[in-house]
């Protein structure tokens, strides 16, 4: 979604440009990609083990899904992808010269409103007495589900920080670690939410 500019060049203290491979191609800061990295293979283990504990207690699963609010977690859904429409927008108009500011700040906005949405889901939850303690499905719930805010909270901050120091290389850092925001919950939603 993130427009191509040219590599990424990092110099090293020698003066050389640092190789880094194929992240060299990537748009933004090799060392982001290496995070991003990091942190989706964290969220694949975290999806196997769901997985595999599903398989083991389908009936605990199934029971534990229906509980939860597939609506408000489509509403985040169209939330989080369009704040990641948003900041390609960004990217796109910094490319071309234009002002940038704005989409980054409706992105920004759009984040707070999933963590919104997000603590209402939890409130209802534990208000109702589904706490990490109910069982296994809850435990990975929370896990998962509070792993992901923990991100989006932190990938709110990050696109302040390259808004502010927006050069070409910040804003693309920036995107790739929103973007990154964005594919996991797009293949947390059906997995948590949908699939049985």
């Amino acid at each position: 979604m993130t427009e191509t500019a040219a590599p990424t060049t990092v110099v090293a203290a020698d003066g050389e440009a640092a190789d880094w491979g194929p992240l060299s191609s990537l748009p933004g800061n090799p060392m982001m990609w290496i995070l991003i990295l990091g942190e989706l293979a964290a969220f694949g283990a975290m999806f196997i083990g769901f997985a595999v504990t599903r398989a083991l207690d389908p009936a605990t699963f199934n029971a534990s899904q229906a509980q939860l609010d597939r609506l408000l977690g489509g509403v985040n859904t169209m939330v989080l992808v369009t704040s990641g429409w948003l900041v390609a927008v960004a990217v796109r108009r910094r490319v071309s010269g234009r002002s940038h500011r704005l989409a980054m700040l409706g992105a920004m906005v759009l984040g707070g409103v999933f963590l919104a949405i997000k603590a209402v889901e939890y409130g209802d939850k534990i208000g109702r007495g589904l706490t990490l303690e109910t069982n296994s499905f809850f435990q990975l719930y929370y896990l998962l589900t509070g792993f992901h805010a923990m991100h989006v909270a932190a990938g709110i901050i990050i696109l302040g920080i390259v808004t502010w120091w927006d050069s070409l290389e910040n804003l693309e850092t920036g995107a790739a670690f929103w973007h990154m925001v964005d594919l996991i919950w797009v293949l947390l939603y059906p997995i948590v939410y949908l699939l049985r």
